[in-house]
């Protein structure tokens, strides 16, 4: 009995030093890079491009990329065509405590005419085309040795199941959001017909514990798109793109020695899929609502640097009113993309938003972050505060 409160509370004690290691942050910004599939899982096969082969090359360019960038650790899921579980792929990136998680794959549809590049963020979607995507990302579990004990049953084509993101994920939306816009941004810079940032339940992305996106390349099945993807010129355009991307983020967002998300306990099973409380992002195809950028009066300050609470990012285009803010009031929004952000405050002294931001966590904003503005445009928090 003795040895079972022992063991308890040297578990308990390892929980406790994990959260507290987690919640100390990075002093590197740590990008785990995804390369879908793998060994027996071809992933898309068409016109003789290989989903598997294209995903790993551009994963290892954005990696050498990364990785000659000061202060950031680059960790692979895989870096050979191997078989990597579904499961173990999202725990390397929460045992690793990693700032970010890219998944990279390839697109493919039977007709053979859509064409152009998409990133997703996890969630709930009632288009189908999304949810056929996820689906089939998600049907690599399959392949695994006893995988409906496994993954407790979990059905990866059971419109029941596929809900959206879970508690863990759910916190994150907003910077993956961040994250997957840079991404599509500088996609179409190289070039790239832009589908959009969208939101789909992919199983790998419910279980990081970070900021997490996932990349559709291009479609293999567009002959001409194929190509270039397949292409070593191709594979650089996309890897320069991608890693751009996320430098920019990391300017933007990571500060060495702070925490990006809430402490997790490591945990070899995944956990049951739960629906998801956040609206699906809008597709390229619905138009947005008009621009509308509300600007709240400011205190005369040192500087024209504005620092506003970033509370929420989504789809639905929401009343400013308090009821549907946890009570909050002073809020603006950024409605000029598909993706509307959502603002709780404005200071032009970094002390009074960290006052604002502390207030934004304690109405239930957990997930809330500060950002700055400069003459109406956002710069990186670091630029801010020099």
């Amino acid at each position: 009995m003795r040895g079972n409160t022992e063991l308890k509370q040297a578990f308990l004690l390892f929980i406790i030093f994990c959260g507290a290691t987690f919640a100390q942050g990075n002093a590197k910004f740590k990008v785990v890079l995804d390369a879908g599939h793998g060994g027996k899982d071809f992933g898309n096969i068409y016109n003789g491009f290989v989903e598997k082969n294209i995903a790993l090359n551009v994963a290892l360019k954005v990696g050498k990329l990364l990785e000659a960038e000061s202060g950031t650790e680059v960790i692979y899921t895989r870096k050979t065509d191997v078989f990597v579980d579904l499961a173990e792929r999202p725990l390397i990136a929460n045992r690793a405590s990693a700032d970010v998680f890219v998944s990279l794959h390839c697109n493919a549809e039977s007709k053979k005419v859509v064409f152009g590049t998409e990133t997703y963020v996890i969630g709930a979607t009632k288009n189908a085309s999304n949810l056929e995507v996820a689906k089939k990302e998600n049907a690599v579990l399959t392949l695994e040795k006893d995988y409906k004990t496994k993954y407790e049953g979990y059905n990866p084509s059971g419109p029941e199941v596929i809900a959206g993101a879970s508690a863990v994920q759910e916190p994150m939306l907003s910077k993956s959001i961040d994250l997957a816009s840079k991404v599509q941004e500088g996609l179409v810079a190289a070039k790239r017909k832009n589908r959009g940032v969208k939101q789909a339940p992919f199983w790998i992305l419910n279980k990081v514990a970070m900021p997490g996106i996932l990349i559709e390349l291009g479609f293999l099945s567009a002959q001409d798109e194929g190509v270039y993807i397949n292409s070593e010129a191709g594979q650089d355009d996309l890897a320069k793109a991608i890693a751009k991307a996320i430098i920019a983020y990391k300017k933007e967002f990571f500060t060495p020695g702070t925490a990006v998300s809430a402490p997790v306990a490591v945990n070899s099973q995944p956990a049951t899929v739960k629906p998801a409380a956040t609206q699906p992002v809008s597709t390229p195809a619905e138009k947005p609502a008009a621009a509308t950028v509300e600007k709240p009066v400011i205190a005369a300050g040192n500087g024209s640097v504005v620092f506003k609470i970033q509370i929420a990012a989504s789809g639905k285009n929401l009343d400013l009113t308090p009821a549907n803010f946890n009570g909050l009031s002073n809020i603006t929004k950024d409605n000029s993309s598909s993706v509307i952000k959502y603002f709780y405050g404005a200071a032009s002294q970094y002390a009074e938003a960290k006052e604002l931001l502390a207030q934004a966590k304690a109405k239930g904003y957990t997930s809330a972050f500060v950002v700055a503005f400069k003459e109406g445009k956002k710069i990186p928090l670091q630029d801010a505060l020099k």
